[in-house]
């Protein structure tokens, strides 16, 4: 049992050991997987003794949870306060009895895009994303909290964007399938990167780069269309 009072083989509570473990545990983990990763080698990484891993955690079960909510809270610090405007505005139409109009929505949903281009080509979201795609392929409890966290929250908001301008119910399947495909095509500039620098022959993606992408994400918003119907 863990003691409350450090002894000398326990550390003594601080909180930047904690801050330490968990960013090297969602590189590590990301990297090697919870099966791949001892509990020597994140607390090697994170420069702490191993006896703080079980003294703040309660061992590597519970420092791979905890990683999963430290990676929703830094993503959240990034895309939170858009969220919640946005979702904010949605529940003012909704209690109005108003709808969204088609050029509003498209205006919210490509600050949605550009915003997380941005966070997408950053040298920070490396990490999140290996942790991410090893949770998508293998979902643990980690996705369960990822997901609820961050990712429906944020493909709701997203949802509603969509059905608003291809003029559709939101809780359709084409209009889930139709919000999934275009997260799913910022997506790709993570999940790619190495990728889509070779093919656009570009070293790095800087200013004029993201410039470049966030004109994409305008041109992404834009082709969304209502599908018509048939020709009389």
């Amino acid at each position: 049992m863990i003691k409350d009072e450090p002894t000398s083989t326990t550390p003594r509570s601080d909180p930047s050991r904690k801050e330490k473990l968990l960013a090297a545990s969602l590189d590590i983990f990301g990297r090697y997987g919870f099966d791949g990763t001892s509990t020597r080698q994140l607390a090697d990484a994170a420069g702490v003794n191993l006896q703080a891993i079980p003294y703040y955690f309660g061992g590597k079960d519970g420092l791979y949870i905890a990683t999963a909510d430290h990676l929703v809270s830094l993503i959240e610090a990034h895309v939170g306060e858009m969220r919640r405007q946005m979702g904010a505005r949605l529940a003012a139409l909704d209690a109005a009895g108003e709808s969204l109009a088609s050029t509003e929505a498209r205006l919210l949903l490509t600050g949605i895009a550009r915003t997380m281009i941005t966070l997408f080509v950053s040298k920070q979201s490396e990490a999140w994303a290996r942790f991410i795609i090893r949770e998508q392929m293998e979902p643990t409890e980690a996705f369960e909290r990822i997901y609820q966290g961050i990712m429906a929250p944020m493909i709701g908001i997203v949802r509603r964007l969509v059905a608003a301008i291809l003029e559709a119910d939101p809780a359709s399947e084409p209009v889930r399938l139709r919000a999934l495909s275009f997260v799913g095509g910022i997506l790709v500039f993570r999940v790619a990167h190495a990728a889509i620098l070779a093919q656009m022959e570009w070293e790095t993606v800087g200013p004029r780069q993201l410039e470049t992408l966030h004109d994409l994400a305008a041109d992404l918003v834009a082709a969304l269309e209502p599908t018509k119907g048939p020709a009389a």
